[in-house]
């Protein structure tokens, strides 16, 4: 199971959306507070759909002690614009963290520079800055899962059909 950490999310709708990805790729989601919102906020649950009460959820009161809990090792993963390491370069493994930082600020600079060799970005035209968080954490928790595929349960509608009839 990957661990998808958000440190200080602050956009109801983009943690929401976050949520669902990880219930359909049976992720662990963690929020580590401060968040810029209640997690209850009606746009977590609207983006969530009704998946929110199936995820895999723990919320941290603080960065500090989340890492106190999961030190940064070689199966911690920091997704930042700050760094030239390829996301598709990067070794992914079950049970891996994989952290992204607020939408406005991303993971603190001195995390980043204690942490150099953990970093991974996703390439981007010369004319952006930055992708929607629920974006990026698609894009990468994606390609952790393209290379971990071996005995994901295959779902597709016409399973999900048959599981029904």
């Amino acid at each position: 199971m990957f661990n998808i950490v958000l440190v200080n999310p602050q956009i109801p709708p983009n943690t929401g959306t976050i949520g669902r990805l990880c219930v359909n790729l049976d992720a662990r989601l963690h929020l580590v507070k401060p968040l810029g919102f209640d997690i209850d906020d009606k746009a977590v649950k609207r983006a969530g759909l009704d998946y929110w009460h199936k995820l895999d959820l723990i919320v941290w009161d603080s960065f500090e002690d989340f890492l106190e809990a999961h030190p940064i090792n070689s199966h911690t993963h920091l997704a930042t614009t700050k760094t030239d390491k390829l996301y598709f370069d990067a070794n992914f493994e079950k049970d891996d963290y994989i952290l992204f930082g607020s939408e406005t600020k991303g993971i603190d600079e001195h995390v980043l520079l204690e942490n150099h060799s953990r970093c991974i970005t996703i390439p981007m035209g010369s004319e952006g800055r930055s992708l929607n968080l629920g974006v990026s954490v698609g894009i990468v928790t994606y390609e952790a899962l393209r290379q971990n595929y071996e005995g994901f349960k295959k779902i597709t509608i016409i399973n999900k059909m048959k599981e029904g009839l």
